[in-house]
């Protein structure tokens, strides 16, 4: 009895010891001054509410033994900035519209939403209806081609809000300062509402793609606009390789900034791999065995996205390729932790969009500055790169 009751106990204290593990992250600081500085300082409380909307003149496609549906549902989520009684801040703000990644959800995006929210922006994030988690029929990577669209309808539904003079942001949103962000599948969400030449919102001012598929976009693509664009990646990405999609961006897009982590995964860039995911070498490895369960689906050759365009929209092909198939690189090499990933990538969003976005001429070349120049002396494990051409900076007229 004695002997049950020890290993009761030692069982009881290695759950326990998990459970601790997972529910309080470690916290992770940046190198240098001015990057600690950043991530230390702000002026606001990020707080949140829930998000819903359907659009009820665009259908959801039949998947599998899903039916579809004559509308399309937007679930997620809006942070944004309060002052210490919890009243939304005063003012004007940014909004960012956040895009998910493929078998993902709008709650990837936590810890860069807060961190936005928490500097004076207001960040929508959804669920896709076919490409999240749990899509009725799972989640069809092809259904990024109605993505744009939605992103379209979730800026009218928030301006409409803004006009609203009932509804909590009434007059906190500023039409001349919208932008668009996402991962992986949300990052390639994010280049075609940006850049598409039928797809694209002229009313976005900036857009970040994190470890986005671009192997398909040439200079044609992103000629469209000469919108500030940043592309943020890791080195070691076993989904979205960085030699074919991350590093032709300075050449494809003149203008354009790429931020390396070295060392950075894939699924590194989600928020809950910071919990669940940092006690492995690599979270990619988790991410791998749930996307290759998807790949068999996919023939080599086959068309990856009817529908995106050809020659004309910039679009080289969008065949599926076997050689650029997801998770190829076995082993995987010894990533950084997640939670130091996402403090990089924090500090590089920000930077951007601060650097387009505020409203003071020094805070604006202040912030570019940090990110073209600061933000890779101080960590070295970060890596800034521009094009040749100047970057486009936004000024509020």
């Amino acid at each position: 009895m004695k002997t049950l009751f020890k290993i009761l106990i030692v069982f009881s204290s290695v759950i326990l010891l998990f459970i601790a593990y997972v529910a309080i992250p470690h916290t992770y600081s940046p190198d240098g001054a001015l990057s600690k500085e950043i991530v230390k300082t702000h002026s606001y409380i990020a707080d949140s509410q829930s998000f819903s909307a359907i659009d009820n003149n665009r259908p959801t496609s039949i998947n599998r033994f899903y039916g579809g549906s004559d509308q399309r549902e937007l679930d997620g989520r809006i942070w944004y900035p309060t002052i210490a009684n919890g009243d939304i801040a005063e003012g004007a703000f940014p909004l960012i519209v956040y895009s998910h990644g493929f078998m993902s959800m709008h709650i990837e995006a936590t810890y860069l939403a807060e961190f936005l929210a928490q500097r004076g922006y207001i960040v929508l994030a959804v669920d896709y209806p076919l490409s999240n988690t749990f899509a009725p029929g799972g989640p069809r990577a092809e259904d990024v081609i109605n993505q744009p669209a939605d992103v379209s309808f979730l800026i009218d539904t928030m301006l409409n809000r803004n006009k609203d003079n009932n509804d909590l942001f009434s007059g906190h949103i500023d039409p001349d300062r919208i932008a668009v962000a996402g991962l992986s599948l949300g990052g390639m969400t994010t280049a075609l509402v940006a850049f598409h030449p039928q797809m694209r919102d002229p009313r976005i001012k900036a857009a970040v793609s994190i470890a986005g598929p671009t192997i398909m976009f040439d200079e044609t693509f992103f000629a469209t606009s000469d919108m500030p664009f940043m592309y943020v990646a890791g080195d070691i990405d076993a989904m979205v390789y960085y030699d074919s999609n991350a590093l032709p961006i300075l050449e494809k897009n003149p203008g354009s900034i790429l931020m390396t982590i070295s060392g950075a995964s894939h699924s590194g860039f989600v928020t809950h791999s910071e919990n669940l995911f940092r006690m492995l070498d690599n979270a990619d490895s988790v991410g791998c065995q749930a996307i290759v369960r998807f790949i068999p689906e996919i023939e080599d050759g086959q068309e990856f996205i009817p529908g995106l365009g050809g020659k004309e929209q910039g679009i080289l092909s969008t065949s599926f390729d076997k050689s650029q198939m997801p998770c190829q690189q076995m082993p995987l090499p010894s990533a950084i932790r997640p939670g130091l990933q996402h403090v990089f990538t924090q500090l590089a969003v920000y930077s951007f969009f601060d650097s387009h976005f505020s409203k003071d001429d020094s805070s604006r070349q202040k912030s570019s500055t940090y990110l073209t120049q600061t933000l890779a002396k101080e960590n070295s494990l970060v890596n800034v790169q521009v094009s040749e051409k100047n970057i486009v900076s936004f000024h509020q007229e």
